[in-house]
């Protein structure tokens, strides 16, 4: 009943919409009717069930529109528990937690011509919702006021249905903070034009987002806001907080329609990308969008599982081709443009941003190398402008440098791409940035090496030395001096600059207490910081304790078993994550944060697949000759902790990140260590998926038997040869390939067990 209720739910939502909207699939499939924006909504500060909001946009669209249900400046812009709607957002918000820049509000109401955003809102239902990936229509009650939103990547159609009522009005909120903000209305033109500063960080001084609007129906009445009340027979504020509503005459069920675009540049840049639209009607515009969308989900084709899970994987998909976003800008003759957020110039060349690396360095960049290397290497070039215009190569980008989290991932990032095949950037200035952050301080915690002087001399970032989450930055500084020292092979670098950083991507040993089997904070004089728990989250580690750290040897697993005392003891801590009881200890932040919450309620042990510094842990048995326990654990991850609906994350999405593990995971294999050629497999979910890979060759995996039960790995053939690795070869998919698994309800543990079937390790010998 549940998966007739999902395709009948499926087909609702292609269905759904006004007559003569029309859905043309790619190669006849419609890959877009799987999507579901309200995956992940139904979340709040305390505890994340993905902390997303229906992302109505192109893919990587540099804007994003979506109903606003919280208020103005608050990160939970949307909340699936809400039942009111305050205005359409412009938005540009990559998480809650970041926040957003650049927004303004679109609302249509009736009656009384009100501006603020309580008395404005509206009663809602999501039974009157409709959400696609480049469509959104909503029923707002107490206006009886349907509008429908449909986008390109820099402008957007509206359209509102009024009912008979000469008191029928569209407000335009242009916000309040920063600077200020602006509108003008111009009733011969049936236009608005204005401007927004509002922003939470990350921009220069001179930071605007200039919008404009033109509507399709004359003004019957127009009015000015401006800070706190409405101002008559004036056409234009500039202020703390600028505004405007113009008022429309109508029938029943006529529709008022405007087109939006908006710039970084200028005002008129705004107009010119309100060109994307150009005399396209709504549905024209809504077709292209729907086009757009399976173009780029077509790229994987998965047949054979439940709708449930097919709307899983699509929804995921469409979640990882969002992020980084553009933030360059098409010029008059077509070429890229930019708005820096570091110096406040207008420059040529691309620039992407809204991601954070130290969560999307694991699986999302690795998807996007594998699949959609086209669209990354527009990002690379973002970098080298990245760097060009702040110095530094940003760990967390919205839209400019952001002091959060932890690591020096950029590293793999841009080791990852070239090693993988991604060209057009200026690698040899890229490898000068990594250098650059490698071996200096940056301007904020976030950017370069915190405790990089330490970690250069002792090896390690000491614990009392007032550089919080040292073990976590430790860790990750291993991992990226490995990234460094394969991008420097790759380029011939000099043998004392390769050995140096060789050398450096060991120093994740220095955290290692053999007495208690685990990764641990460590003080300058070397001692180990005391007392110890391994339930502790925070202090030496970042949203995670030491069961979580310690696997963080993305690059040299086998020299983690050998610390550990063999396949044997590394197998059981292992499951020891598993089956321990879900306690913890969160003295280290002084409160329940939401990370530790989500874990708790998940009902699989000390593992916490909410955040990122576990997600590749189920991998690991692969390198202990035991891929039977991979298997058997990457399934209940997919079966437990992922669902098409509005709760169906297990914790914040985190810009494409958790949706990529699942991507990869349901195709049978992982990116535990970018920055290497290899995959490390798992199962697949479906019963055939195919690839489209972008050189136009196909790989291919048929798992014909699969099934909820049959979810173990008998045998697998690679192109009708017998295969018993526990990697795949990045370099060999590209050629194409046929996956054919032989899948078993019962384990088979004499496969794949030998320590030359493991994937890549660093220590592992040649």
């Amino acid at each position: 009943m549940r998966n007739l209720i999902y395709a009948l739910a499926a087909g609702a939502l292609v269905a759904a919409g006004p007559a003569g909207a029309q859905t043309t699939a790619v190669a006849g499939i419609d890959y877009a009717q799987w999507v579901n924006p309200l995956m992940g909504t139904d979340s709040k500060p305390d505890l994340s069930n993905g902390n997303t909001y229906p992302a109505i946009c192109r893919p990587w669209g540099m804007n994003t529109w979506m109903p606003q249900t919280g208020k103005m400046g608050d990160g939970w812009a949307y909340q699936y528990s809400a039942d009111k709607i305050r205005g359409f957002k412009q938005t540009h918000q990559p998480s809650p937690w970041m926040n957003d820049y650049g927004q303004f509000a679109i609302m249509p109401i009736t009656g009384k011509r009100v501006f603020a955003e309580d008395a404005r809102a509206s009663w809602f239902s999501h039974k009157a919702e409709v959400a696609e990936p480049n469509y959104y229509r909503v029923y707002l009650a107490d206006h009886d006021v349907t509008t429908e939103i449909t986008p390109t990547d820099r402008a957007a159609r509206f359209r509102f249905t009024f009912p008979k009522t000469d008191s029928a009005y569209v407000v335009i909120d242009a916000l309040n903070q920063g600077t200020g903000s602006y509108v003008k209305v111009l009733p011969e033109q049936r236009k608005i034009i204005g401007y927004t500063t509002r922003n939470s960080g990350g921009v220069a001084q001179n930071f605007k987002n200039y919008f404009v609007l033109v509507f399709d129906h004359d003004f019957t009445s127009n009015v000015i806001f401006k800070d706190d009340a409405l101002v008559p027979n004036v056409l234009e504020s500039q202020s703390a907080h600028a505004g405007a509503i113009v008022g429309f005459k109508t029938r029943k069920g006529e529709q008022v329609q405007a087109r939006v675009a908006s710039s970084f540049i200028s005002p008129e840049q705004a107009e010119l990308n309100l060109k994307e639209i150009g005399d396209q009607d709504f549905e024209a515009v809504r077709q292209q969008g729907r086009t757009a969308w399976n173009q780029a989900l077509s790229r994987m084709d998965v047949s054979g599982g439940t709708v449930e899970q097919q709307r899983t994987f699509y929804s995921c998909l469409y979640r990882a081709l969002q992020f980084p976003r553009k933030v360059y800008e098409l010029d008059a003759a077509g070429k890229p443009v930019h708005y820096s957020p570091f110096n406040g110039q207008v420059l040529p060349g691309y620039l992407y941003t809204d991601t954070g690396f130290w969560d999307t360095f694991r699986a999302l960049f690795p998807l996007l190398n594998l699949v959609y290397p086209d669209i990354n290497s527009e990002m690379q070039q973002g970098l080298v402008n990245d760097y060009k215009e702040s110095g530094w190569l940003p760990e967390w980008a919205s839209p400019g440098l952001r002091s959060v989290m932890v690591g020096n991932n950029s590293a793999s990032v841009v080791s990852d791409a070239y090693l993988k095949g991604t060209r057009g950037q200026d690698i040899e200035l890229l490898y000068q940035a990594l250098l650059h952050g490698a071996n200096n301080a940056g301007p904020m915690p976030a950017v370069g090496r915190a405790g990089v002087d330490y970690y250069n001399k002792l090896g390690y970032v000491p614990y009392d030395v007032k550089v919080n989450e040292s073990a976590a930055r430790t860790l990750e500084y291993a991992y990226d001096d490995f990234a460094i020292y394969q991008l420097a092979k790759k380029l011939n670098r000099p043998k004392k600059e390769i050995e140096l950083y060789a050398k450096r991507s060991q120093n994740y040993r220095n955290l290692f207490d053999k007495s208690v089997g685990l990764m641990r904070g460590r003080n300058k004089d070397g001692s180990f910081v005391s007392p110890f728990s391994p339930y502790k989250w925070g202090n030496p580690f970042t949203e995670g304790n030491s069961l979580h750290y310690t696997w963080s040897v993305f690059h040299d697993i086998q020299g983690l078993i050998d610390l550990m005392g063999g396949r044997k003891k590394f197998v059981a801590t292992l499951d020891t994550v598993f089956a321990l009881p879900p306690t913890f200890d969160e003295s280290g932040y002084g409160q329940v944060i939401h990370e530790i919450r989500e874990m708790q309620i998940a009902n699989m042990g000390q593992y916490a697949h909410g955040n990122q510094p576990i997600q590749h842990m189920i991998y690991l048995y692969d390198y202990a000759g035991q891929p039977w326990k991979t298997q058997y654990w990457v399934r209940e991850v997919m079966n437990r902790l992922y669902l098409p609906t509005p709760d169906g994350y297990c914790g914040d999405e985190d810009n494409g990140q958790t949706s990529a593990w699942y991507v990869f995971s349901t195709l049978g294999f992982y990116p535990v260590c970018p920055a290497t050629d290899q995959y490390v497999l798992g199962a697949p979910l479906f019963p055939k998926a195919i690839i489209h890979m972008p050189g136009g060759k196909d790989v291919v995996l048929n798992a014909p038997k699969n099934s909820a039960a049959n979810r173990y790995v008998n045998a697998l053939t690679v192109n009708g040869k017998p295969y018993d690795k526990t990697w795949l070869s990045h370099e060999e998919l590209l050629k194409g390939a046929v996956l054919d698994f032989d899948m078993s309800a019962t384990p088979n543990k004499q496969r794949s067990t030998a320590i030359n079937d493991a994937p890549y390790s660093f220590s592992k010998p040649k």
